[in-house]
């Protein structure tokens, strides 16, 4: 069979930046066993060892993350700014893991007649399949705490940012994680990708992408009992009430959901107005979203980039016919995945733009008429990831976030994300949590052991 390759573009200039192999079934065969015997001998190290490992391997990432920032522009699109936060969240990560390593404690449990002890161990080989809107610190959420619980990881990332990947495992091997621990497997979702669902020699499956994707996984993954961690899609609200600071929820909106070009699950897409203040906000927001800068991402300057590719900004194109009324910003003409911020206004609250993720730099302003109507519009939707509230009542900002449905919550602020706070969804924004104190756990299996101390 012939072996295809995958054509990495530069979602900027449409350039062709790099042609990689595309990774097939029988690689991930050869993948696994290496990992296998990788991973027992990882196992078997003592604790201190592999925490040193790790701490060894950001040090590397650290020494290059102007290296994997620019490869990650070239790929994905990203303004400078974020991708070099994004090579320096690798290095965060795996310098919080490793801090983890040695504190991976079992528990004692008084039981009569003995002793009764529970210890965590690995589970074995971690598939982690890694989506193209932020390539390195998504994978890094899984590969770290996995690798820090004692296991092997094999990352396929998507097919249009693979580069990142590749440069990221030739950094751990630098420095001196074992051979074949870490292997990054580039490939198209349904071979390579349904090869490690579907292999029984991989574990768990650690999946970020669609809602429609993560499904299927499911599905796959339900005939082993085979155990899964799902990031995916989202609809996030940020509710903002009559009694907030208007001028700081107007500036903060924008960035909200035009960060990384709307390419993000966690986006503010639905910006739910009181509509005793809807007016004044919108006079607020015009500016906000004018004035942001979309353009080259290597330019400080620039504060949004293209889209990752062109089916991607056909995609978006579709849900906002010229018609519809709302804000408009700029985007330049000519080569590249370009779109710009866009705000709809005047829309039925079921409109597909207003429930549906589109995954671009486009929101939906909707008015709404009291805390009970906000809350109502912010859960009308299947998803539940992210979301803002916006008030000067502590009070109202503590019922709201008790009773908006989603993982993630900020008040006054659009800050969801941090690698020592816990991260996950809602309904059908995915299962389980990542990041946070718990991380490691989430790649262990509980063995409990009871030590009869009768005569």
């Amino acid at each position: 069979m012939e072996r295809t390759e995958l054509q990495v573009l530069n979602p900027a200039t449409e350039e062709v930046v790099a042609t990689v192999p595309a990774a097939t079934a029988a690689d991930v065969d050869a993948a696994v066993v290496r990992a296998t015997a990788a991973q027992r001998s990882w196992a078997a190290a003592a604790p201190a060892d592999r925490a040193r490992i790790l701490r060894r391997f950001a040090a590397v990432v650290d020494a290059h993350v102007e290296e994997l920032a620019l490869l990650e522009v070239r790929e994905a699109g990203h303004t400078l700014g974020n991708a070099r936060w994004e090579a320096g969240n690798v290095r965060d990560l795996l310098d919080y893991a490793a801090g983890g390593v040695e504190r991976l404690n079992g528990r004692q449990i008084p039981v009569p007649g003995g002793l009764d002890i529970t210890i965590l161990e690995p589970l074995g080989v971690i598939g982690v399949i890694a989506p193209w809107n932020f390539p390195m610190p998504i994978a890094a959420w899984a590969t770290a705490p996995a690798l820090a619980a004692g296991n092997a990881v094999l990352l396929k990332p998507a097919e249009t940012t693979p580069l990142t990947a590749l440069r990221l495992a030739e950094l751990a091997l630098e420095a001196g994680l074992p051979e074949g621990l870490f292997q990054v497997l580039p490939g198209e979702g349904p071979v390579t990708g349904t090869a490690l669902v579907d292999h029984p020699g991989v574990a768990k499956i650690v999946f970020t992408g669609s809602t429609r994707v993560g499904k299927s996984i499911m599905a796959r993954a339900a005939d082993q009992v085979k155990r899964i961690t799902l990031e995916l899609g989202g609809k996030s609200p940020n509710i903002v009430f009559a009694d907030a600071d208007l001028q700081a929820a107007a500036a903060a909106a924008p960035m909200s959901f035009l960060d990384n070009s709307g390419q993000d699950c966690c986006a503010r897409t639905r910006i739910l107005v009181q509509r005793s203040v809807y007016e004044r906000f919108l006079e607020l927001l015009t500016p906000a979203v004018q004035e942001i800068v979309v353009g080259d991402p290597l330019d400080e300057r620039t504060q949004m980039g293209p889209l990752i590719s062109r089916v991607q900004l056909e995609r978006v194109r579709s849900y906002v016919p010229d018609t519809l009324p709302g804000i408009r910003g700029k985007a330049p003409e000519g080569p590249g995945f370009w779109f710009p911020p866009t705000v709809l206004t005047g829309l039925p609250e079921d409109a597909p733009c207003a429930v549906e993720e589109v995954f671009g730099p486009v929101a939906v302003v909707l008015p709404f008429e009291d805390e009970a109507d906000a809350i109502r519009l912010a859960n009308a939707t299947p998803y539940g990831l992210s979301g803002s509230i916006w008030t000067r009542d502590v009070g109202r900002a503590l019922r709201a976030s008790r009773a908006v449905r989603a993982g993630n919550l900020s008040v006054n602020s659009h800050s969801s994300v941090r690698y020592w706070t816990p991260f996950g969804g809602f309904g059908q924004s995915g299962l389980g949590r990542e990041l946070g104190p718990d991380a490691l756990t989430a790649f262990t299996e509980t063995k409990n052991v009871f030590i009869s101390t009768e005569a």
